[in-house]
């Protein structure tokens, strides 16, 4: 390519090469004269030195004064430096072969219309003495929707060349599929009628699925076209009407003089209801041909037909020297392996000898190709969505709570990482770009933003079209030539990152644009010129892409299914090196859990056998009869009703976006829940009958909810909400509001230190959360109303997630060992605590609550039998990439 570059120099800037086939190999390139983006065609030199560059070009200037809607026109031709080339005009479109790939057949009226424009093409040649010589599915462009034929002239100028019978030079003409009986038999000369034979075999092929001759090598199939009838493609598809099948039938007949005598005329047909003519003599079932046939061409076409197949196969079908794409799972150590995470799990170092991703631990690992075990990376607790940096120095990553998370970058070599930005981070996506900046999704619904990796003030990079329903712009991927982003549109709203409405989208940074590519969830650019993005079902699909235009240049094609989508997240088991290195995650990206009833002496059993799931967040009603539950789903996180009966019912009371932490009104009869991501007004209540009321928002004022919960008589709701950053970044503070009251909430706990998971007691005098002014989780306890009279700190060494039993005499919470503790309470106006104990292991367990007898528990545990997603690594993925979807 680099000779070819400098002997084009003066005229043509090659960009990359689009593809090759068996006599030529396709650039993309810039017209320096015209400013205009072109493809360029290059012999094959092994072609070019047989044929002569003299020959040639006087041959091609034949077609190049053609000019015809469904022609694609000849722009330029000549010799440099011995490449024989000529020049089209690039245009984006499908061939009739990558929709065939596709779709397998086309609609009748369709495949009718695109023949019948093709036929006009032929017909405009054939009146100015050019025939094709290589109509195939390939060379049928669908542009628009329209048809254009490509290379008119390549193969009547190469025949000429070699003064008319290629099978002289030991080179081959025609696709064995598409090959008309006379170029089979090698005829010296060649008729507009061998191009309808050949349009006749793409038309067939657009409706049954495959063209009319199969065979297990070329010479197999070329013996058929010359010696067999072409099966009516009624028998392959009914639906086909009468008039179309005997137009085919005629147009494939073996003798030119019995099709029809114009493309024209073959194009009539398949219009015309009434045409049911074919020649009286042929044999529609497949018996033998005529005797005269079979003397005049059988016998010389069967030695032909052997030389002509073995030079075929040779030219047409030699595979081009590839790397080896090599495909394998890595096993991660326990203890080591990828985390549960609804964030980005993974990256992949440009040169793809590293992977980065989120443990199990909640801190970040790296491992490298050429060590065993991954090393975990110090000062990463918390952290997500790692990301490399162009040049592999860095690793970026978030860390805190999503929707209030800080953006930091740490050196791969080792050192602590520093904060680029702590402003309007949300969760979905956080990716370097080549132009000095961080992109990333805005906290909330928002638009995409960017800041300088060496800090600075954040900037919105974006605008969301709200008419159209957008959201989010979300899970960036900056192109390298710096002038786009690879973006997700979503449409569910924060945490509803799967929704089968999202669209790949490209961003223009000049204009502040963007414009949708793809129907996908999550989306990556490819150093060979593709655009990989994976469906809200896991299909991985790819694209050629022009990252200088920001558009796709052809359809996309599905590449695998089963790449595991991090549910409530969005987030894809999925990265790609610029080397080519691919990794992927099959299977689910979410662990399934058990719902377990377990004893205060730790005996565990189900809740109801069989029943597991995607389960987060639990609550027992009351009465002790039913457990709310929220359920992780492809679009989000709903809130269920279980009986607590042996397959007792399970109903659902949420539809909508994401909903979590759900809380009983003390009388039974609704549900208090949360629903993180909307932007304001985001505490609702529901109906626990699951009836058709619609939820209603409880939340006053600006303020936001993270959980909730009702104080026994109904009276008050106290809520997490948002507040000052603390020490440990989590920024919590604890709020109330009346239930029956247009009151604005009312502050209990404000401080820099982390307030979380509030609730009341029975009595509604105290008020129990867990807070962090010690550096530490601990479980504290305050007087209510009046918080500010009192503290008592209940746990020591660690204690998250506390609870009352309901008889307020006792309070249970987990220990920094991951065992759930008792601490028996007095009652009476003072608060006084004593005897804590470990009753059972919380290990694997992410939810529990107490029954209302006080000795019996439900935990959602994750299942002891968990099957792991499959890590796989795939090397040289962009040369299949390039094979399966030349650009």
């Amino acid at each position: 390519m680099n000779r070819l570059a400098e002997a084009l120099a003066d005229r043509y800037r090659l960009a990359r090469e689009l593809g090759a086939g068996g006599m030529a190999t396709v650039y993309l390139a810039e017209d320096l004269k015209h400013e205009r983006k072109v493809a360029i065609k290059v012999l094959k030199p092994e072609l070019a030195a047989v044929l002569g560059a003299e020959r040639f070009v006087m041959e091609i200037k034949t077609t190049a004064a053609m000019s015809h809607p469904h022609i694609l026109p000849l722009f330029d031709s000549g010799t440099a430096d011995g490449f024989l080339f000529y020049v089209m005009p690039y245009i984006q479109g499908e061939t009739i072969r990558d929709k065939l790939n596709r779709e397998t057949q086309f609609g009748v009226e369709e495949a009718v219309r695109i023949a019948r424009e093709v036929a006009d093409a032929l017909d405009y040649a054939h009146r100015h003495g050019v025939i094709h010589r290589d109509i195939k599915p390939e060379n049928i462009l669908l542009h628009d929707g329209r048809a254009m034929v490509m290379d008119f002239g390549i193969a009547l100028a190469v025949s000429a060349a070699a003064g008319g019978r290629m099978t002289e030079t030991g080179l081959s003409l025609g696709t064995p599929h598409y090959m008309s009986p006379e170029q089979a038999t090698a005829e010296k000369e060649i008729s507009g009628r061998s191009d309808v034979y050949s349009l006749a075999s793409v038309v067939y092929e657009m409706l049954a699925g495959q063209p009319p001759h199969l065979g297990g090598s070329a010479q197999q199939i070329i013996m058929k076209i010359i010696t067999e009838p072409a099966e009516p493609v009624t028998k392959r598809r009914k639906s086909v009407p009468e008039n179309v099948a005997a137009a085919l039938a005629m147009a494939l007949e073996k003798l030119p003089a019995d099709r029809f005598e114009s493309a024209v005329a073959f194009g009539a047909a398949l219009n015309n209801a009434s045409f049911t003519s074919v020649p009286s003599h042929r044999t529609h079932n497949g018996g033998a041909l005529s005797a005269g046939w079979r003397q005049r061409v059988a016998v010389p076409a069967l030695i032909a037909a052997g030389a002509l197949a073995l030079t075929t196969a040779a030219m047409m079908w030699r595979p081009a020297p590839t790397a080896a794409v090599s495909r394998h799972h890595v096993d991660l150590p326990a203890g080591k392996r990828v985390g549960s995470t609804q964030w980005s799990p993974f990256s992949v170092s440009p040169d793809g000898s590293k992977l980065v991703y989120s443990g199990e631990s909640g801190r970040l690992l790296i491992k490298s190709r050429d060590q065993l075990e991954p090393v975990e990376l110090a000062g990463t607790e918390g952290a997500f969505n790692p990301v490399f940096s162009p040049d592999g120095s860095q690793i970026g990553f978030m860390s805190r709570a999503p929707g209030s998370a800080d953006i930091k970058v740490m050196p791969v070599a080792g050192g602590p990482p520093t904060t680029v930005t702590s402003t309007g981070v949300g969760g979905p996506g956080v990716a370097f770009g080549y132009d000095g900046y961080i992109y990333f999704d805005a906290s909330g619904v928002g638009p995409l933003m960017r800041v300088r990796a060496t800090g600075g003030a954040s900037e919105a990079v974006s605008v969301r079209d709200t008419a159209n329903g957008e959201l989010q712009h979300n899970w960036p991927d900056p192109l390298p030539n710096g002038r786009g982003v690879l973006m997700v549109i979503d449409r569910g709203g924060p945490g509803v990152n799967v929704t089968t409405t999202n669209d790949i989208a490209v961003l223009d940074l000049k204009t502040h644009k963007h414009h949708a590519i793809a129907r996908g969830v999550f989306a990556r650019y490819v150093s060979s010129g593709h655009v990989l993005f994976v469906t809200p079902t896991g299909v991985l699909m790819a694209a050629p892409f022009d990252q200088d235009r920001l558009e796709t240049t052809g359809p996309a094609v599905a590449l695998l299914e089963g790449v595991s989508i991090r549910r409530g997240g969005g987030a894809v088991d999925l990265a790609i090196s610029r080397s080519g290195t691919l990794w992927y995650s099959a299977g689910s990206g979410f662990t399934d859990m058990d719902a377990l009833s377990v004893t205060r002496a730790g005996a565990f059993s189900p809740i109801d056998d069989g029943w597991t799931g995607a389960f987060s967040s639990l609550a027992i009603s009351p009465d002790g009869s039913r457990l709310a539950i929220s359920i992780h789903e492809i679009s989000g996180e709903q809130i269920w009703i279980k009986r607590l009966t042996p397959k007792g019912a399970l109903s659902k009371v949420t539809f909508d976006g994401v909903n979590g932490a759900p809380a009983w009104k003390p009388d039974g009869t609704e549900l208090l829940y949360v629903a993180p991501f909307k932007q304001d007004h985001n505490l609702f209540s529901v109906r626990a009958d699951g009836g058709s009321q619609k939820p209603t928002s409880v939340m006053r004022g600006n303020s936001r909810a993270y959980t909730a919960s009702w104080s026994r008589d109904g009276r008050w709701i106290v809520f997490e909400t948002f507040g000052q950053l603390d020490m440990m970044g989590s920024g919590r503070d604890i709020s109330a509001l009346r239930a029956e009251s247009d009151s604005a909430p009312v502050v209990l706990v404000n401080s820099r230190f982390a307030e979380r998971k509030p609730s009341l007691s029975p009595d509604g005098r105290w008020l129990l959360y867990q807070g962090s002014q010690t550096g530490t989780l601990e479980v504290y306890v305050r007087p209510f109303p009046n918080t500010t009279q009192a503290l008592y700190q209940v746990s020591t060494g660690g204690g998250t997630s506390p609870k009352w039993s309901r008889d307020g005499r006792e309070i249970f919470y987990e220990n920094a060992s991951t065992e759930l503790m008792r601490v028996a309470v007095t009652p009476g106006t003072t608060f006084a605590f004593a005897d804590p104990r470990v009753l059972f292991s919380l290990r694997g367990v992410t939810d529990w609550d107490v029954m209302p007898d006080g000795q019996r528990f439900v935990v959602i545990r994750e299942r002891a039998t968990q099957q792991r997603s499959k890590l796989v690594v795939v090397e040289n993925f962009v040369d299949e990439l390039r094979r399966r979807i030349p650009n």
